[in-house]
């Protein structure tokens, strides 16, 4: 740092001077300078672009331990502490989550089903557990509200919604998004979400049963019975709404583009902590060749 600060004025005030004012020996100064430069300080040149672009690529969010882990599956060999300091360095920094407000709004004269969850948001594979919630994002032409379904096993979000209301038919049509990208038979399926008028609605319970499926409820008012969605309503907010270098957002259909991109992001890159650091659709391809490995090996037998 002095170096660089002598650097900086040696044109205007001269070395002498300014060693003069930092206590510094002028020797000192000039031996610094023609030290040959440490080989991390070469590395560190090496991975402070590399850090950085890996880190942009993944919409700037990653703190030190996602950033690491990101750099070690694109190759690189590097430590957890280093990255933390070559994340300072550079001046980057990763993101934090608000406290969520509430959307969707409870109707007290509809009735509604069980709660089938009880908190545990837990599967031993996909199509078992899908939770589904609401979130809006104010625009400058209006208020979007998005609708995300989340397969509790991977976490992939298996359909998605973003509409200039929050009616039922846009959740309507992330279930149709969801059977699409599933099958149109899932039987066993539990979907759980909140109280809200859009998951007590009749056509909404109508449009499960005909994927086999059984709509769960929490309790009114009680944000951990959804917890699990509500998680993926805060990273999306965390990560694209609010997220560095994003926004102003100006119409409904600015957000839908966006999101697009943060879905499909969610889905194939980013890499989620209780996944063991592993994107969701990584996650469950190596389910499906285990159970593949597994049903050749019992065929042998």
């Amino acid at each position: 740092m002095i170096v660089e600060f002598i650097d900086d004025n040696r044109d205007e005030f001269g070395v002498e001077p300014i060693c003069s004012v930092l206590q510094v020996a002028p020797s000192t100064y000039y031996a610094a300078k023609s030290r040959p430069v440490s080989a991390r300080a070469v590395r560190d040149a090496v991975m402070i672009p590399l850090l950085v672009a890996i880190w942009a690529a993944n919409y700037r969010v990653y703190g030190a331990h996602k950033l690491w882990k990101a750099a070690r599956r694109a190759g690189y060999e590097i430590g957890r502490d280093q990255v933390a300091r070559l994340m300072r360095q550079a001046g980057i920094h990763g993101v934090s989550r608000r406290k969520r407000l509430r959307t969707t709004r409870p109707d007290p004269s509809a009735p509604r089903p069980a709660d089938l969850v009880k908190r545990d948001f837990t599967a031993t594979a996909p199509n078992q557990l899908w939770v589904t919630d609401l979130t809006y994002v104010p625009t400058w032409a209006g208020v979007a509200y998005v609708c995300f379904i989340v397969d509790a096993f991977s976490r992939t979000i298996v359909g998605w919604r973003v509409a200039s209301h929050m009616r039922t038919g846009m959740v309507l049509d992330a279930l149709e998004m969801a059977r699409w990208s599933r099958g149109t038979q899932l039987e066993g399926l539990r979907c759980h979400s909140d109280a809200g008028s859009q998951f007590t609605s009749i056509r909404y319970g109508e449009r499960l049963a005909e994927i086999g499926a059984v709509p769960s409820i929490g309790s009114v008012g009680d944000s951990f019975d959804n917890a699990l969605a509500e998680t993926v309503n805060g990273l999306y907010k965390t990560e694209l709404i609010r997220g560095p270098g994003q926004g102003p957002w100006k119409t409904v259909e600015d957000v839908e583009l966006a999101t697009l991109g943060w879905v499909h992001w969610h889905n194939t890159e980013r890499l989620h902590g209780y996944l063991g650091d592993v994107p969701p659709t990584e996650f469950e391809t190596t389910h499906y060749a285990a159970l593949a490995t597994l049903s050749e090996a019992l065929g042998i037998q």
